[in-house]
């Protein structure tokens, strides 16, 4: 099974700049999105009708916020949207399928701004969200299956995650009670950063640069897009990559596809 994850930064925009390209010709069995910003009857065929796709949308209620989706070639077995949370089961932050012994998830975390009410939504959501994550991955790990979240996680763990990190020390994303829950993801949860196990000590490979400045030209960017997977299935990962556009111009989103290939079981 191979796997990509992408932040769309809007799903209308992207595809009129290459994302149906990019799906065509992509090797990938799922691709979970996020920031779709978009519903279904906003979107045209191409998009949510692809040939040899089946589709799941999970916008947000708040209309051009958020949303997730999944594009699997396999017809889910289940489709099942938000985490039992209430204040985010209409968000557009989380989406799950399953997909034969596998349970795949688009995960869109919010992305907070320090001393403002963003960042406080950021913090309920990730509190609410690790007690699921210890839930579900004693679910599917009863069942003899596997959990894989994948996403704009919103979080830079190391140093060797972003580019400057020393000046985002006091930046939403790079905080360090963000990167100690994401510890406890890792550690107390017990699952796997599957691009990081594979790449233990590379630099990045970033997935995120900002449109400002040089960022993307200098590769100054920040490693937030993750698939995050219960150990069985990350034991499994063979290869990673992530699909950084050639020049700036040929850009379709300000992230880039994160793209693990999983063997079989």
């Amino acid at each position: 099974m191979t796997i990509s994850t992408v932040n769309v930064n809007g799903l209308r925009a992207a595809a009129r700049k290459g994302f149906v390209e990019w799906l065509a010709a992509t090797d990938a069995d799922v691709v979970c999105l996020q920031e779709t910003r978009a519903e279904r009857s906003q979107l045209s065929e191409a998009v949510i009708a692809p040939r040899g796709w089946h589709v799941a949308l999970a916008p947000a209620a708040a209309k051009g916020r958020a949303g997730v989706a999944l594009f699997s070639r396999e017809e889910p077995g289940a489709v099942r949207v938000g985490f039992g949370a209430a204040e985010f089961e209409d968000a557009g932050r989380y989406i799950e399928a399953d997909l034969g012994g596998v349970a795949v998830a688009s995960l869109y975390l919010p992305s907070g701004e320090v001393g403002t009410r963003r960042q406080e939504e950021k913090e309920r959501f990730m509190e609410a969200f690790l007690p699921y994550l210890v839930r579900r991955r004693a679910e599917v790990e009863a069942q003899g299956r596997e959990l894989v979240v994948c996403g704009d996680w919103n979080i830079a763990h190391r140093e060797i995650d972003l580019k400057n990190w020393r000046s985002n020390r006091k930046t939403s994303g790079f905080l360090p009670e963000e990167r100690a829950w994401l510890s406890r993801v890792l550690e107390e949860a017990g699952y796997v950063d599957v691009v990081r196990s594979l790449y233990p000590e590379q630099e990045g490979p970033y997935s995120w640069w900002t449109y400002r400045g040089k960022a993307f030209d200098n590769d100054a960017g920040w490693r937030i897009d993750y698939q995050v997977a219960t150990p069985g299935l990350a034991a499994r990962a063979k290869v990673a990559r992530v699909e950084r556009a050639e020049s700036y111009d040929r850009r379709w989103s300000d992230h880039a596809p994160v793209t693990v290939c999983y063997a079989p079981a």
